[in-house]
């Protein structure tokens, strides 16, 4: 098995490419160790010292370090526990658990048929280029004219974030829907 790995926009962060399928649909963000439960791979991901949040998307595993840690001393043995994943036949997420789906959280009233015109601009359009980078960013809330979107992958912590949501996504959203006027990251 060779696993390809891509560095991202984030310094912190490196994609991994295992050659296979990660999830079949959707995506699935593992923010810490204890939120790594149901899914095997990131488990043992996570088992790695310095590991401090784990991503998957269809065909990569994003990875995110501590500061205080140098990727020429985990990446080793990162590339160990994926590969040892893919060698044991279990899956990414435990049988019955799913994974994210769409990402987006839903929406009802008076804005619904604006709501989904900005889910489907994201879809189209912003989460297919920010999957490139070992990311994703899915639709939170909207209030007002403003778009609230999560970050996550890659796209949590890096330093460009700022200047994807505000110079691309919210120019691009303000572009097609005039309602938009502006875009806020948001933490789950």
């Amino acid at each position: 098995m060779f696993i390809q790995t891509e560095s991202t926009p984030n310094p912190a962060t490196l994609k991994f490419l295992p050659g296979q399928t990660v999830l079949e649909a959707g995506t699935a963000d593992f923010p810490s160790a204890e939120a790594a439960g149901t899914s095997p791979l990131a488990s043992r991901v996570f088992a790695v010292s310095g590991v401090t949040g784990v991503f998957f998307g269809t065909d990569f595993i994003t990875v995110t370090k501590a500061e205080t840690v140098d990727w020429e001393h985990v990446k080793p043995a990162i590339l160990g526990a994926i590969m040892e994943h893919f060698q044991s036949g279990q899956p990414a997420i435990a049988d019955g658990e799913a994974a994210v789906g769409s990402g987006h959280a839903e929406h009802h009233g008076e804005d619904a048929e604006l709501v989904s015109q900005i889910k489907e601009l994201l879809d189209t359009r912003v989460r297919p280029a920010v999957a490139q980078d070992g990311g994703d960013i899915t639709f939170h809330g909207f209030d007002r004219g403003v778009v609230y979107l999560h970050m996550q992958g890659a796209c949590a912590g890096c330093p460009s974030s700022t200047l994807t949501l505000k110079m691309g996504i919210e120019n691009l959203l303000r572009h097609y829907i005039p309602e938009v006027v502006e875009v806020r990251p948001v933490a789950v």
